[in-house]
């Protein structure tokens, strides 16, 4: 079983059977409380968003590959959305593999992925990518063209506007991105996949309460 939540910005969590992973838990950066890494894995896709838990079973901040309590974790370098001509490689991508759904994880990163980039990514089930635009992250159209390199089951936007996030760059809302696909579109509070068979056959929106 993996359940999915989200906390604004590029914060998310992740439940496994065996052990929760936090990304991006740094949430002050937009006037909120930072999520708590202790006992769990804390991956970050740039370090300026870490918490640096001295509890946290992990800290993952980087290209490299993982395996801790059932992830499969692979860090692949992306360039900054704001420094993509700067060829400046400061943030990451992850994939994971975790009671065998396939999670991609995408931070403030360029608006055009590599083949090499897409190759170390591979398959994905759930795709979580940032669509806020702003200058700082990826705009909406921009995040389309990424679901449809990527072609997951799910996409799962994150890093949007929203009632009291305040962000230091405003941000769009979903709308351009969800329209651009023209995917079905279901809110729920949490994503649960109590098995593989769960996924949809095709590409489905999941926009999930921000807890």
């Amino acid at each position: 079983m993996v359940e999915i939540e989200y906390f604004g910005g590029n914060a998310v969590k992740i439940t496994s059977n065996k052990q929760v992973a936090v990304v991006d838990p740094k949430r002050s950066h937009f006037g909120l409380k930072d999520l708590d890494a202790k006992q769990a894995i804390e991956m970050v896709t740039a370090n300026d968003l870490a918490v640096n838990d001295s509890d946290a079973i992990l800290l993952v901040d980087g290209p490299g590959e993982y395996e801790v309590h059932g992830y499969s974790i692979k860090g692949i370098a992306a360039n900054a959305y704001q420094d993509m001509d700067k060829n400046c490689k400061n943030n990451n991508i992850y994939s994971i593999e975790v009671d065998d759904v396939k999670i991609a994880i995408l931070g403030n990163i360029e608006a055009k992925l590599s083949e090499v980039q897409l190759e170390e990514i591979g398959v994905v089930d759930i795709l979580i990518l940032p669509v806020g635009g702003g200058g700082f992250t990826l705009y909406g159209k921009e995040a389309a063209k990424i679901v449809k390199q990527i072609e997951p089951k799910i996409a799962v936007p994150i890093h949007f506007a929203g009632d009291g996030l305040n962000y230091e760059v405003a941000q769009d809302t979903d709308d351009e991105f969800t329209g651009e696909l023209g995917a079905t579109v279901e809110k729920m509070d949490k994503l649960v996949i109590k098995k593989i068979t769960d996924l949809p056959e095709n590409l489905q929106v999941i926009k999930l309460t921000r807890r």
